[in-house]
């Protein structure tokens, strides 16, 4: 499993907060470096593949552990 670099809290945020404070927080982090986010809004399920999709970021892995969802996400160039 890949370290991550920052780890980002966006629990009880509903969308699209969960997105956009991912987008912010990996706007200040360098290329390659991982970004974990952690979110509980369902909507994330969709929305957080398709937002690095669209932004060049890869989604390095997606569970679901209880009702906390764990994303990885790394920076794209």
């Amino acid at each position: 499993m890949t370290t991550p670099t920052q780890t980002l809290d966006a629990t009880g945020l509903l969308c699209p907060l969960p997105v956009l404070r991912a987008q912010r927080k990996l706007r200040s982090m360098k290329a390659g470096e991982v970004l974990e986010v952690l979110a509980t809004d369902p909507a994330s399920k969709t929305d957080m593949p398709a937002f690095c999709d669209e932004a060049g970021h890869a989604l390095i892995s997606a569970e679901e552990v209880g009702e906390m969802l764990v994303y990885r996400i790394r920076k794209g160039g």
